[in-house]
């Protein structure tokens, strides 16, 4: 089996899911061939493990669905969802929906309420000084000339995603967005030359959303990129690279604040579009003569 990690898993050792695979290391002595296999693999590439089926990682590493589960309690867990569970772990990730670390048990609303709205001031601060102008520009001339745009994300993403396909459709762009991956990659591989493909994702390293950016980028398509950083998967794929920056958070703040600054490098890329064109305007006024009274 090939040793190389697939997800280039940082070898510090201050990395808590490095010592983690340390622990699992020491547990995986005397294995049968089977079963150590599955260790293999988990050592190897232990995101693929977290993040997949008993099937699939049977399947990848040789073995019966049923040595999985043997595997995962040989080094010491109850079965294979408690070993995924303990991955999630050691990579944070099982505090994205928790409440930030800031606030205790004993939080009142009001420190609850300063809390949120203090991530997402930060997020706008952040953003002023990180979205590049001349990428809005960019991105707004590419959504313009465009026969069609498809928009993608996933989580919590997927909610800017539909924003973006709302606010675009409202100024005349033939905007979708598909939740189904395999019908989004169906999608993107049909796109002629100057169609646009928008991927949202705040980390730049979702699989499903690089994946159709990864389509997007090898056939005629132009990719804008909605992330947090550059240098991930997503924004080094990018033609067009709308970065929102943003200071290091516990999982679940930073995720708030990034939608945030997410919705609002939308906004702006609507309103550049709008600006340049008079007649997106007048078919924007025409969307909007359905909707209530909001003076």
């Amino acid at each position: 089996m090939d040793d190389k990690r697939g997800n280039d898993v940082s070898s510090r050792a201050d990395d808590p899911l490095t010592r983690w695979l340390g622990t699992v290391r020491a547990r995986s002595g005397a294995l049968p061939a089977s079963e150590a296999k599955v260790v293999e693999l988990l050592l190897a590439d232990p995101l693929f493990v977290g993040t997949g089926t008993t099937a699939q990682v049977a399947a990848r590493a040789g073995v019966s669905a049923p040595s999985v589960v043997r595997a995962a309690r040989a080094i010491g867990y109850q079965g294979f969802t408690e070993l995924k569970l303990e991955i999630a772990r050691a990579r944070g990730t099982t505090e994205f929906f928790a409440p930030s670390a800031a606030l205790t048990e004993d939080a009142t609303p009001a420190a609850v309420v300063e809390a949120a709205v203090r991530t997402g001031h930060d997020a706008l601060t952040a953003l002023a000084g990180a979205l590049d102008p001349a990428a809005v520009d960019a991105a707004a001339d590419a959504v313009r000339a465009a026969g069609q745009v498809l928009v993608v994300g996933a989580g919590t993403s997927a909610a800017v995603a539909a924003d973006a396909v709302f606010r675009l459709r409202a100024l005349g762009a033939r905007a979708t967005g598909i939740a189904d991956h395999e019908s989004a990659m169906i999608a993107t591989r049909l796109l002629h030359a100057g169609d646009v493909v928008i991927a949202v994702s705040a980390t730049g390293r979702t699989s499903s959303t690089v994946a159709v950016a990864d389509a997007a980028n090898s056939g005629d398509a132009t990719l804008i990129a909605i992330t947090d950083h550059y240098g991930t998967p997503l924004a080094s794929l990018a033609d067009v690279a709308l970065v929102v920056g943003g200071s290091p958070l516990p999982a679940q703040m930073a995720a708030a604040g990034s939608r945030l600054a997410h919705l609002v490098t939308v906004d702006a890329l609507a309103a550049a579009l709008a600006l340049r064109d008079p007649e997106r305007r007048r078919l924007a006024d025409r969307a909007g003569i359905d909707l209530p009274d909001i003076s």
